[in-house]
């Protein structure tokens, strides 16, 4: 099974997916109620089920499942950004991300936009 056949599931068809011992191993508590999470109506019991985690997987389901109202809910999920200046802080010192996103915090930041105007300029022509 996959994430959104368990959030259809607890969402709108409120069928019951684990009647299948197979069922078990796509569930995955967090990642549901991230996604319940984004929803008005649906955070509060997200937030249950977060500080009930020890319940087991089915009982976290069923919860949801009877618990929640029949409704229709999509959402995209939040990403991070990306940040021009780390990227060029990483293509003028050839770090990654996390020791860019140190040395960031080293800089000034007349120095991040003077490496910043340096790489847009390297890259332009």
């Amino acid at each position: 099974m996959k994430l959104g056949d368990y959030l259809n599931a607890i969402n709108y068809t409120k069928d019951n997916l684990f009647e299948d011992v197979a069922a078990h191993g796509g569930y995955v508590p967090f990642v549901i109620n991230r996604s319940l999470s984004y929803f008005p109506d649906t955070v509060l019991q997200a937030n249950e089920m977060n500080t009930h985690h020890h319940l087991g997987k089915r009982e976290q389901f069923d919860y949801l499942r009877h618990s929640i109202r029949k409704r229709r809910r999509f959402s995209k999920w939040l990403k991070k950004g990306s940040d021009d200046r780390i990227e060029s802080i990483k293509l003028f010192y050839g770090y990654g991300t996390k020791k860019a996103l140190e040395a960031m915090k080293v800089l000034s930041d007349e120095q991040v936009d003077q490496i910043h105007e340096q790489m847009r300029k390297m890259q332009g022509s």
